[in-house]
């Protein structure tokens, strides 16, 4: 039996789940019959999501309006949550996003929600959703976090450096509830087909794009291993390995700013 078999009649919480990875969750968990809280700003996404989870699996699905960004979202969430009765067994930290450009022309503000969404909001979640879990003797934490993790990426040197954070973070969390019956894991997406690009712009992207239902596919076939995280695509997990183990620094920051460097 895969360990995502074992999900069925859970509970899950989903951030950034109104588009994109998050929204694939979404899917692929209520298919296998997790019941879900999915919680993202866009309040017309989220009960369209929901309505058609609910018809086509027949799950129970709660939207929940909020801005992530704001730096007492997680409590709100949690307290939300504590209101409707909520045991939570799943924890997916999706939401981030990611700006392209040189941070010396950077607004400040935006730079900030960064931070505070693609770090503060996920490690709120998790002080405040782990307790219980580790209470209880079961639970799974899944924190996304990016290839762009392994390395500095010069005009993305916010974002990159929120995801080496995000990997840190896991791996630490991971090695500490080995043994409570609580399963920790990172994927590390690539560049992927979803609205990310919206916001960080077409040259942020380096190469072909994976699709968001391999990522999730990717992030469910590991659960249960001896693994901290997983990086989607072949491709991706070799680069990656190379980078974060055997390449020189100074080449490195080189081919990836050349990479994702502004159009003139």
């Amino acid at each position: 039996m895969n360990y995502s078999d074992t999900l069925t009649s859970q509970l899950a919480v989903v951030t950034g789940a109104s588009s994109g990875i998050g929204a694939e969750f979404a899917r692929q968990l209520a298919a296998l019959g997790v019941d879900l809280v999915i919680v993202a700003r866009s309040k017309d996404k989220l009960e369209e999501l929901a309505s058609t989870l609910r018809t086509r699996h027949g799950v129970t699905v709660r939207p929940i309006a909020l801005d992530l960004s704001l730096p007492d979202s997680s409590e709100t969430l949690a307290r939300t949550l504590d209101e409707q009765g909520a045991v939570v067994d799943i924890l997916i930290n999706n939401a981030g996003f990611a700006s392209h450009g040189d941070l010396a022309e950077a607004d400040p503000g935006h730079m900030a929600s960064q931070v505070q969404l693609n770090i503060g909001t996920l490690v709120g979640n998790t002080t405040r959703l782990l307790p219980g879990m580790v209470e209880r003797g079961r639970g799974t934490v899944i924190n996304v976090a990016s290839t762009a993790g392994f390395q500095a990426v010069p005009h993305m040197a916010v974002y990159s450096a929120t995801k080496a954070f995000v990997l840190s973070f896991t791996r630490s969390l991971w090695g500490e509830t080995r043994g409570t019956g609580v399963t920790v894991l990172g994927v590390c997406p690539g560049a992927t087909d979803t609205p990310f690009f919206d916001v960080a712009g077409d040259n942020a992207s380096v190469g072909s794009r994976r699709t968001p239902q391999q990522v999730v596919n990717t992030a469910l076939a590991a659960l249960g291993g001896r693994k901290a995280t997983v990086v989607d695509g072949t491709g991706n997990a070799l680069v990656s390995r190379v980078v974060s183990r055997l390449a020189p620094e100074r080449p490195l920051i080189r081919i990836a700013e050349r990479s994702v460097r502004p159009s003139a």
